[in-house]
């Protein structure tokens, strides 16, 4: 029986249970000997006595020990103490990607090929070293806090042979192939088939075949044709909907016949998703008979034409030089008829051993010469036109050039709703501005009516239609403590940053493409040289990263929670750097990105790397409690000298004090209590003689005899802050 804070294998604390399977509990614990967390596979209490499960259970930790991919949960130990049979496993840290699609109701076409790319090569792996998963489905697999893709739980892989893999219908039957739905032969092509219905999920936000039992669901999946994924998510390539439909083919010999095969499709959506490169084999048709068309009549009929019409016209040609031939044979023999006889045949059968000799046409070899040239030339021009647009070296600019200015010229167009921001928070402001498109400008200025740090006015009035990118001056109203704003612009970002740091200032940094302005140095700053400011506030500084180039601009997080965060970078061509947690004061957004290293809107180079910090909400106050714990007095049976049992216990829980004493005052003295109260619990033993009782009446003497109770007495007590 596992309990927390056990210890097995002499090495593993076991912490707390995060997740349980069919067959087996999954526990976080730490590894003392090696000092770091992992998660150990506790096989159920109820199976380890049966001889086939505790079989299935080590086949499963052998089989997954042999594997080591940055794309699977890698297996650590294996053992067995006092009937518990356990695995030691990587701890990733992280959730699933049935939650995750849940979460985000379906997932963009260039995560989900992303995700598929990284589970491939896991798969791939596994099936190099003859493993075969047959239970591969979204719960199955994880993405950690870092974006790494993981497949886990092999808890029904077994370590494939030559010859011998059969099944009944194991895993999800909603991921499940047709093959093994029906209790047959299942190899890595099942594989193949359940990773493509994982792919539709990630696709659509579904799985293609549902029903109201397991039953009805297999049936459809033997019987019922894959919808096209496009039906219900229009935009998806039409590479990604072959490859998809590829995947899950009734037929295994139809499927891709290895996770290789997938994985190079795969990649090429990527480059070219619009192309149509998927090609799917049928083995049966290229071998079957086939019943022979109209068409087909036609064009046989139209060929056997041709050829008769060319024998015939040989034939003339032979007949016509036989009858000269022979003309002049007579002229020479005409006396000598029996001769000219036997000349005639003679010549007639050399004709017919000779024909190709009589069928050569230098006409028709020229025209055919020609004809070769030419279907040459096209073909070597077709080649080398690909080959050179796949190397860049043709540039057909005419549409790119146009419709790239088409969305520019629709994006300086697009306008966007001015808010009301007087009397609001300026953070707030920022932040609502940044959202709309619009860049916030600072000004302060002293006022009596609005509170420090609190917007006056905008340069824009509320509801008025401005452009979006369009600067709003806001007047915030500052301290009488402000300080002059020194100059920042035409010196480097590093110059201008501890120039404007000395006068106390807090500095953000913005970037924008300026091709007048040398990258690295300051363009403009908000607010403005000359301005003042109150000590502790924000300097914006935009940068100039010189002339425009294909950038990508910075996505606000504020407010995201941790795994969307990581998508949305991901999605957006960034990488996700240190992912931290620290206190912040909102409330609201505990477990909620506050901080990203890189500005909203500031334009970075593709694959920059963003760090961001996860809130742990305000910080904790602590309390203590230092005072004399008195006697249980509130209970008249109480009496000095009796033993008592003393437990103090804060609100949360936690445990300060557990002992028994037989005298008061307790002296006690306890820091860093998380909650402001507590209580005392008394409990002690009320123990009464033994009494006799005479009847006035009869005379009749009886003893009533002594009893034991035990009591308690509770007390609540508060917590001072510290």
């Amino acid at each position: 029986m596992i309990k927390i804070g056990m210890m097995i294998g002499e090495r593993y604390e076991i912490l707390e249970k995060i997740g349980t399977g069919g067959m087996s509990d999954v526990y976080k614990a730490k590894d003392h000997k090696l000092n770091r967390f992992v998660a150990v596979k506790v096989l159920k209490q109820e199976f380890s006595e049966n001889a086939n499960f505790v079989s299935k259970f080590r086949i499963e930790a052998q089989a997954a020990a042999g594997l080591m991919h940055p794309n699977i949960v890698n297996v650590y130990d294996v053992g067995e103490e006092n009937g518990i049979y356990y695995i030691v496993m990587e701890l990733v840290e992280g959730i699933t990607l049935k939650k995750y699609i849940e979460r985000k109701a379906r997932l963009s076409v260039k995560e989900a090929i992303s995700i598929a790319i990284q589970v491939s090569m896991g798969i791939e792996a596994a099936h190099n070293n003859h493993i075969i998963h047959r239970d591969i489905k979204p719960q199955n697999i994880i993405i950690s806090k870092e974006g790494k893709v993981k497949v886990t739980d092999f808890g029904i892989a077994k370590a494939a042979t030559s010859n011998t893999i059969t099944s009944n219908v194991m895993g999800s039957v909603h991921y499940t192939s047709p093959e093994q739905a029906r209790g047959g032969y299942s190899d890595e092509k099942s594989d193949i088939y359940s990773l493509g219905i994982t792919m539709f999920e990630m696709l659509t936000g579904r799985v293609p075949f549902n029903g109201e039992t397991t039953v009805a669901i297999a049936i459809k999946h033997i019987q019922e044709e894959l919808p096209s994924p496009r039906e219900y998510v229009s935009e998806i390539p039409i590479s990604v909907e072959q490859i998809v439909s590829k995947c899950c083919q009734k037929s295994p010999d139809r499927r891709y016949q290895s996770m290789g095969e997938l994985i190079v499709d795969l990649k090429q959506s990527l480059m070219n998703p619009d192309e149509d490169f998927v090609k799917v084999v049928d083995p049966d048709e290229e071998a079957s008979t086939r019943m022979i068309t109209d068409k087909d009549m036609v064009q046989i009929k139209r060929q056997s034409d041709r050829r008769d019409s060319m024998e015939e016209a040989m034939r003339l040609r032979r007949n016509e030089r036989y009858e000269y031939d022979r003309y002049e044979d007579d002229e020479d023999d005409e006396d000598d008829d029996e001769d000219d006889d036997e000349d005639d045949v003679y010549y007639r059968d050399d004709e017919d051993d000779e024909d190709d000799d009589d069928d050569y046409d230098p006409t028709m070899e020229r025209i055919t010469t020609l004809l070769a040239v030419v279907a040459a030339l096209l073909v070597g021009g077709i080649i080398i036109f690909l080959v050179g647009r796949a190397l860049g070296l043709f540039e057909i600019n005419a549409p790119e050039t146009t419709q790239p200015e088409t969305k520019q010229e629709q994006q300086q167009t697009e306008k966007v709703e001015m808010i009301g921001v007087t009397g609001q928070p300026l953070d707030t402001v920022k932040r609502t501005l940044l959202n709309l498109g619009l860049t916030p400008e600072i000004e302060y200025e002293i006022s009596d009516t609005y509170s420090e740090g609190t917007v006056i006015r905008a340069s824009i009035k509320a509801g008025e239609l401005v452009e979006k990118n369009t600067n709003v001056i806001l007047t915030v109203a500052e301290g009488n403590d402000a300080v002059t704003v020194p100059d920042g612009t035409g010196k480097s970002q590093a110059e201008a940053t501890a120039l404007l740091e000395k006068e106390g200032f807090v500095v953000n940094i913005t970037q924008s493409h300026d091709a007048s302005v040398q990258s690295g140095y300051v363009i403009s700053q908000s607010p403005e040289a000359g301005k003042t400011a109150p000590p502790g506030s924000a300097i914006t500084l935009r940068v100039s990263q010189g002339a425009e180039s294909n950038k990508i601009r910075v996505p606000d997080l504020f407010g995201m929670e941790e795994m969307d965060a990581i998508a949305t970078l991901t999605e957006a061509g960034l990488t996700v750097g240190t992912v931290s947690t620290a206190n912040y004061e909102d409330p609201a957004l505990i477990d909620k990105v506050f901080y990203q290293s890189y500005s909203v809107g500031s334009w970075v180079e593709a694959g920059t790397v963003i760090d961001i910090k996860v809130s742990l909400g305000p910080e904790a106050v602590t309390y203590k409690y230092t005072e004399n714990i008195t006697a249980p007095t509130e209970d008249p049976e109480y009496r000095d000298g009796m033993t008592v049992n003393v437990t103090v216990t804060s609100e949360d829980g936690r445990q300060l004090l557990n002992t028994q004493v037989v005298s008061f005052p307790i002296a006690a003295n306890y820091t860093g209590i998380k909650s402001p109260t507590g209580t005392i619990l008394f409990r002690f033993t009320v123990t009464t003689e033994p009494t006799t009782q005479t009847d006035p009446n009869t005379g009749e003497v009886t003893t009533v005899e002594g009893r034991s109770e035990e009591k308690t007495v509770t007390r609540a007590i508060a917590f001072t802050a510290e």
